[in-house]
């Protein structure tokens, strides 16, 4: 049987980074939370100002972009009927394993309480299911360990493509799996973009990761006649 993987890659989603864990704004932030920073994801909405010191800072801060994402992947009947496997991989080589079944919180407060409760466990499980993991990992690493039959990843740079068409070319192996950018912008790095046998273009716009995700799955569930 066809299985899809779908993985957010290189995703804004990171506990606050230990350089900037003493600057004024992140200080004052964890504080009045009454939260350590290594319990605290980083977030554009209150650290905008700190993010700017990092690396890479339009990659950082994004967890939304995952909220929405998972939400869009863990909501079609491609998942219900486990025909999907869904990995998050971030920008600080941490990988996010979703389990199967799981119903993440709709609202974004509680998604962010939820990740911040994974980043201290490593595992949230509800009676003796596991519904996420988290462990350290490139996303080399985690293909390595998944192994899919063709890896493919979609990017404005990439070959302009249809969701239709792209989704019928990974639908020609058993388990293909389609690898989609986790932050606002940018692209992904030559590293990464190196593990992909093909990326392809699906709009001449930059649109947002969760409305690729929603698309994709689409179009892999009419392939796959997924109702």
């Amino acid at each position: 049987m066809t299985r899809i993987t779908l993985i957010l890659a290189e995703t804004s989603l990171e506990i606050i980074p230990q350089e900037i864990r003493n600057d004024k704004i992140i200080y004052s932030f964890y504080k009045k939370k009454a939260k350590l920073p290594e319990q605290t994801l980083l977030d554009q909405s209150y650290h905008h100002k700190a993010i700017l010191k990092l690396n890479q800072p339009e990659k950082r801060g994004r967890p939304d972009i995952a909220h929405f994402s998972l939400l869009e992947a863990t909501s079609i009947p491609l998942y219900f009927k486990d025909q999907l496997d869904v990995y998050l991989h971030t920008i600080d080589d941490q990988v996010i394993s979703i389990g199967k079944k799981v119903r993440l919180p709709k609202i974004y407060e509680r998604f962010v309480g939820l990740i911040e409760q994974l980043y201290t466990n490593k595992n949230i499980s509800y009676q003796g299911k596991e519904l996420l993991r988290l462990s350290k990992g490139s996303l080399e690493s985690l293909l390595n360990e998944i192994k899919p039959s063709v890896v493919i990843g979609l990017s404005r740079i990439g070959k302009h493509s249809s969701y239709e068409e792209v989704s019928e070319y990974g639908l020609k192996y058993e388990r293909p799996a389609f690898v989609i950018g986790g932050f606002a912008r940018g692209h992904f790095s030559e590293k990464n973009q190196g593990l992909m046998n093909n990326v392809f273009s699906v709009s001449e716009y930059g649109l947002e990761s969760h409305v690729v995700v929603s698309r994709i799955l689409y179009e892999t569930e009419k392939f796959l006649d997924t109702s």
